[in-house]
């Protein structure tokens, strides 16, 4: 029972932390040293990934009649062509991140999964944050509305979310910051991040999974379970705060945040070392 809590409180840090642009995975290493789940290292290196499905489905919920191109009109079904060209578009966002990230899995887990990396790029992007929102106080953005994102910016988001294959980057903090420096307005930026994250994490979820194999203990299936649904709870919740906080401030704060937790993981393995 208590390592289902552990699971539940791993599901509120993934929820929380996956799509506000602060890292899931230094939180999840940092609240490792703390809460640390009775489970083998294999188990452990696919659950945080996979713990990921219950968040992708909060923008599922969400986003539904957005990212959902079939539908039906008096009795008759249609295909909603926007949201046709915008999934054609959203998959011409991934293929940068599934190109690099695929063939480089095995090597960025054994070489960058470290405290010293995801401390860094914490700091790093942090520091990129303050900066572009500085830069960008007077900007007008040119993409205003998702219709109007063309399949270049896309692309070129994608080539920012290949950062994010870096521990500590964070996948929606790498594609924000790519889709503000291509012009689109924090709204915009935020909301195509997400839909990013749909494909991308399932393929994720999907290359762990199939890496572990299908062998789980009872036990284990409990704690995958009860971690990914409420990642999904909580993400409902972070992704509507993270929509309403963006319409009225910067991203600075993340900025800020990021910093200051990139220091404490620092200085936290470091003593401990």
């Amino acid at each position: 029972m208590f390592e289902l809590w552990k699971a539940a409180f791993l599901g509120v840090v993934e929820g929380i932390t996956e799509w506000l642009p602060i890292s899931s995975t230094g939180h999840m290493i940092l609240v490792n040293e703390f809460v640390k789940l009775q489970v083998s290292e294999n188990f452990w290196n696919m659950f945080v990934v996979v713990i990921q499905l219950g968040a992708i489905l909060a923008v599922v919920v969400i986003y539904w009649n957005k990212i959902f191109p079939f539908s039906l009109k008096k009795g008759k079904p249609f295909i909603k062509k926007d949201i046709f060209e915008m999934w054609f578009k959203i998959i011409v966002g991934v293929l940068p991140a599934a190109v690099v990230g695929i063939p480089l899995d095995d090597f960025m887990e054994e070489h960058l999964n470290n405290y010293q990396v995801v401390s860094i790029a914490l700091i790093v992007y942090g520091v990129v944050f303050i900066l572009m929102e500085n830069r960008n106080k007077r900007k007008r953005f040119e993409i205003t509305h998702m219709s109007q994102m063309t399949y270049g910016t896309a692309f070129k988001i994608g080539c920012f979310q290949v950062l994010s294959l870096i521990p500590g980057t964070s996948r929606s903090g790498s594609t924000i910051i790519g889709g503000m420096a291509c012009g689109a307005s924090r709204t915009v930026s935020a909301e195509f991040t997400f839909y990013l994250a749909i494909p991308v994490m399932f393929g994720a979820s999907l290359l762990k999974l199939l890496k572990f194999g299908l062998h789980f203990s009872a036990m284990e299936v409990q704690i995958l379970a009860v971690g990914m649904i409420v990642a999904f709870l909580v993400s409902i919740f972070a992704i509507r705060f993270l929509m309403s906080y963006i319409k009225k401030y910067d991203f600075k704060a993340f900025g800020y945040y990021r910093i200051a937790l990139g220091l404490l993981v620092l200085g936290y393995f470091m003593l401990m070392g």
